[in-house]
């Protein structure tokens, strides 16, 4: 199979499940008290997409030049299992415990890959860095919802 196919396929299921779970939780997740300095909600879909977006031209792009390292593919897989994760343990199930858990390992995760994909080319790996930085304010987001409810 083609490993644009396979890069572009592993990237929607992971939006698509992550919206999914994020979706079946959203009247429950407006319920919550929230911190002051909260993003307005239209921001998140506006920022994953353009994550999942250059996900998509950064990896495509690698490919074409090189193989990617084994080492990238398993952060690959190791961020996207998390970021699904977390959208089912704190949407879907309401763990916010747990939901912040695992939003702390997939931020840690995502400066690991982002260091990776520095290491092979410095363009990529500063347009990847909107993902871990993002991770970054969620986290200290998902933190703020626990501690509020």
């Amino acid at each position: 199979m083609n490993k644009n196919i396979i890069t572009i396929g592993s990237i929607v299921a992971v939006a698509v499940l992550g919206t999914i779970f994020t979706q079946l939780g959203l009247n429950w997740f407006e319920s919550l008290a929230k911190p002051s300095q909260w993003v307005p909600q239209f921001i998140f879909p506006i920022v994953w997409t353009t994550i999942y977006l250059i996900f998509g031209y950064v990896l495509i792009k690698q490919q074409k030049s090189e193989k990617l390292p084994q080492k990238t593919i398993i952060l690959l897989i190791i961020n996207g299992v998390f970021n699904v994760l977390w959208c089912l343990c704190f949407f879907s199930l309401h763990l916010t415990l747990v939901g912040n858990i695992v939003i702390i390992i997939n931020t840690i995760f995502a400066y690991l890959l982002w260091q990776d994909i520095l290491k092979t080319s410095t363009l990529h790996g500063w347009l990847v860095f909107i993902y871990p930085i993002w991770l970054s304010l969620a986290t200290s987001l998902n933190t703020a919802v626990w501690i509020l409810n």
